[in-house]
């Protein structure tokens, strides 16, 4: 039988709780450890999160104790790969890889661990940090494979500890139910993907709902779904708008622990949309701008900060305080400077050009010339963005931020 490594992680994008930075873990498992694992001569499975219960299973625990090598990435510091990482130091000595982001910190009780770290550019990798990753994970197993030096904590401290033991007939059946489930679940993934890039949201629902129900709690699921639903405009707009809040809030937007900036904007652009459909509702807007504010304050996110602008700007034209729509007019000049400064910042890194959400920079940047009257560096961001062959629903997104900016401009 083929050797196993069973990878513990999150699924989709996760924010890092102390860096306020969202990470795709997608890219990290099929840029990174996946290619590595192959070639290191190891089949790969990955296991974490993907349980139909909130609970760890007896997959899990099968894995974690039989699996010939675990690599755990901690990105993000997901607890579900926390608990399982224990599990692992606690049944076996050696052949267990820690891998995070680098500027994620180490929790302080697997700090002396030595730790594979990597560099992640949030919505993607770049084929040059993938390609030195990949050689360099590649190696760190077959070493280690050579020489089952301990790594365990538990088993470095109580040497007379001994490992546990669990049948191999019931470790092969394991291993062929949860290959099942994580090939199902990336398939169901994908298919949403494809159904949403042909703008038909009706279908990428249906395969968001069956992936979220499969993962309970998976934040990227939910975030997918709610965004499906209220671009799906069905049964009617405002009732879509509506539905995609209740399936929102299950993420806790209000909370005061929420950092994730895909919550806050999706849920700032629901409504946003509110507003758009009932102006007699000034709440939706402000709830809007609430939103969208705590997005771009807490790690300085264009798409926030974009709409933040925006939000700003159609309040000062509709309400009648005159200080008020003065302070609007201020605040939202001072949002979309900030935002040009954040990309001119992200422009002088070296792989800029290959980061996956050039597009939307692209889209943000030409809005916020656009609005600021640079009319030269309008056009210049918009071919760009054009160039990046937009989705349908992309360009319609784009296209309508666009119209209320010239409509405020006029």
């Amino acid at each position: 039988m083929k050797k196993i490594c069973f990878v513990i992680m999150g699924y989709g994008k996760k924010t890092d709780p102390t860096l306020g930075k969202t990470f795709d873990l997608d890219k990290t498992y099929h840029n990174i450890i996946k290619p590595a694992v192959i070639a290191a001569g190891y089949e790969c499975v990955r296991g974490d999160e993907v349980q139909e219960s909130g609970l760890i299973d007896r997959s899990m625990y099968g894995l974690l104790i039989y699996s010939d090598l675990v690599i755990a990435d901690i990105t993000t510091f997901n607890p579900n790969a926390i608990y399982e990482l224990g599990i692992r130091h606690a049944a076996k000595p050696f052949s267990t890889i820690v891998m995070k982001e680098k500027d994620g910190n180490i929790p302080f009780d697997i700090n002396h661990n030595k730790t594979f770290t990597y560099s992640h550019m949030g919505e993607d990798i770049s084929a040059t940090e993938a390609t030195r990753c990949q050689g360099a994970l590649t190696g760190l197993i077959l070493s280690i494979e050579k020489s089952q030096e301990v790594d365990s904590p538990l088993f470095q401290h109580i040497q007379s500890v001994k490992p546990y033991v669990l049948p191999e007939d019931e470790y092969i059946q394991l291993i062929k139910e949860l290959a099942e489930k994580e090939k199902l679940i990336f398939a169901l993934v994908e298919q949403a993907k494809v159904e949403m890039a042909k703008n038909n949201f009706i279908e990428a629902i249906k395969y968001w709902k069956k992936a979220s129900d499969k993962i309970t709690n998976d934040s990227y699921f939910i975030q997918q779904l709610a965004l499906c639903t209220y671009k799906s405009k069905v049964p009617s707009e405002k009732i879509a708008l509506q539905d995609a809040l209740t399936i929102i809030t299950q993420l806790e937007p209000d909370g005061r622990t929420t950092n994730d900036p895909e919550t806050l904007g999706i849920t700032g652009a629901i409504y946003k949309r509110l507003w758009l459909i009932d102006n007699n509702e000034i709440e939706y807007l402000d709830r809007a701008i609430k939103y969208y504010d705590k997005g771009f304050a807490i790690n300085s996110d264009y798409y926030t900060g974009e709409n933040y602008a925006l939000c700003l700007d159609l309040k000062g034209a509709y309400i009648g305080d005159e200080e008020e729509k003065i302070y609007c007019k201020l605040e939202a000049k001072k949002a979309r400077r900030k935002i040009i400064d954040i990309i001119d910042n992200l422009q002088l890194d070296e792989e800029f050009l290959i980061r996956s959400d050039l597009k939307w920079i692209y889209a943000t940047l030409a809005n916020c010339h656009l609005a600021l009257n640079n009319d030269a560096e309008f056009k210049e961001n918009e071919a760009l963005f054009m160039e990046k062959s937009p989705l349908d629903w992309e360009l319609e997104t784009y296209n309508n931020s666009k119209k209320h900016i010239q409509n405020l401009n006029n």
